[in-house]
């Protein structure tokens, strides 16, 4: 029996610094969209499963669902990484220590990670911890299913689609888009995030 799986309410923004609540309601309703697609694929592959039908339809529909799988994860990630009035980060943080290591410090993360989200083309910038081997690194994403590095924890992510950023800042508006989501990310989230997976990697070693 497949899952079926829901709209996270709880992680949906409001009140943020720079993005409108306008703006979060036009690009919540694509979310929703991707769960409602996760959902009607895995309804239809699971009749072709039980039939033993494994032809074009339901390849193409395989090839599909990791589209709209990262679709709703991705976003759900973005989502519950924003909200207004959350302290920043202190030197005291074990992720501004591991930036340090990997990047120099956290400015120089966060111009690494500017720079990326600014690149053209569509897409996703990703702040991602390998469990494997212990290191932070940052990422371009494409198409949400395009470019993830095998078994990474993603910590950070940040939408670069126009969707994110067109109601309030226009086409051009992706580098004021990129300064006012550095004005709302809750970083205390952030770092129980990477506490948890840099824990779950110790504990697999």
């Amino acid at each position: 029996m497949n899952h079926v799986y829901q709209v996270r309410q709880e992680l949906k923004p409001k009140g943020l610094k720079g993005i409108s609540d306008d703006q979060i309601n036009q690009h919540w309703s694509l979310y929703e969209g991707y769960v409602k697609n996760v959902n009607t694929l895995n309804e239809r592959l699971a009749a072709f499963v039980s039939k033993s039908e494994y032809g074009p339809e339901y390849a193409e529909m395989k090839r599909r669902l990791g589209f709209e799988y990262d679709g709703m994860i991705l976003h759900e990630h973005y989502f519950s990484a924003l909200k207004p009035g959350q302290p920043a980060l202190t030197d005291s943080s074990e992720l501004v220590k591991q930036m340090k290591r990997y990047f120099g410090g956290f400015e120089a993360w966060k111009k690494e990670f500017t720079a990326i989200g600014k690149m053209r083309g569509v897409g996703w910038a990703i702040l991602y911890y390998d469990p494997q081997y212990r290191v932070l690194s940052n990422h371009w994403i494409t198409l949400h299913d395009d470019g993830h590095p095998a078994g990474f924890v993603p910590l950070l992510v940040m939408d670069v689609w126009e969707h994110a950023f067109m109601v309030d800042w226009g086409v051009t508006g992706r580098p004021d888009y990129i300064e006012a989501f550095f004005k709302n990310v809750d970083w205390p989230h952030v770092e129980k995030r990477f506490q948890e997976a840099a824990k779950a990697a110790v504990a697999l070693a």
